[in-house]
């Protein structure tokens, strides 16, 4: 099948992660991806720093359990045929990335993206590396690029995955909810601007004063929300027709008309 021609099922999970318990987090994490290959889902995408949240004093001990998780995951994807994507810590010279891996529906990592723009108002950038690349990966979904929270805030980067010929977004967040209407404005704008498919998985809860409202959300190359999650701990599914991004490109064609000349 050209991968054009793509249609698959997409889940975007969203629950309440416990700072620094790995085990309750992953728990719940299973359980929603098993939900999940019950309705045949190709690709689910989970919250961003799923297994521990922001326990950044513990953050070199928390990433030493990346790979055991990835291991977990991976199997999993083999058994029921889906994708997984979400953010982990990574540690790396003694360093450590908010790193967000996609995991094909073979149970291969295709790829991993760091976070590029660290968000300095709760101090992400005294605990963590901040990446230097943007990321698109070629998968059996089609052409997908990588983003992670606070990088939605930044079409610059969202620009460049649209002319690397991304075909989709995928975003994992901890969006605080003071600012959920953001959330949903800039996901939707980001469709519309790159026509092109958003998939974007959020957490709830409450860690100390922050408050997150879920609201995980699939919105189409023409910005209609096709599916999104309310407040509380659930998955949100919505059907992909990749070709919808062609239509979109072939019905106002941007890329043609834009000038590079003037602005790069």
């Amino acid at each position: 099948m050209d991968l054009n021609d793509k249609v698959f099922k997409a889940g975007v999970v969203q629950f309440d992660i416990i700072k620094g318990q790995i085990d309750a987090n992953m728990e719940v994490v299973l359980a929603n991806l098993g939900q999940l290959a019950s309705r045949n889902v190709s690709l689910a995408v989970l919250p961003e720093m799923f297994s521990c949240g922001f326990d950044n004093t513990r953050l070199k001990e928390h990433a030493c359990q990346t790979g055991p998780i990835l291991d977990r995951l991976s199997r999993f994807a083999r058994a029921h045929d889906m994708a997984i994507t979400g953010s982990l810590p990574e540690l790396e010279n003694g360093i450590v990335y908010n790193t967000l891996y996609f995991m094909d529906t073979n149970g291969s990592v295709k790829g991993c993206y760091r976070k590029l723009h660290l968000f300095r108002l709760t101090d992400e950038h005294l605990f963590y590396g901040a990446g230097d690349k943007v990321m698109t990966l070629d998968t059996s979904l089609g052409r997908i690029g990588l983003m992670i929270c606070y990088d939605l805030r930044f079409p610059e980067l969202a620009r460049q995955l649209f002319l690397a010929d991304a075909q989709m977004v995928i975003i994992s967040a901890q969006w605080p909810k003071p600012r959920q209407n953001h959330w949903r404005s800039l996901t939707v704008a980001r469709a519309i601007e790159n026509q092109l498919f958003m998939v974007c998985a959020n957490r709830t809860g409450r860690d100390e004063d922050l408050v997150f409202p879920g609201m995980s959300m699939v919105v189409d190359p023409l910005g209609q929300i096709l599916a999104e999650a309310g407040q509380t701990d659930q998955a949100a599914v919505a059907t992909i027709e990749i070709e919808q991004v062609a239509r979109a490109r072939q019905l106002i064609p941007c890329i043609m008309d834009r000038r590079s000349d003037i602005y790069g």
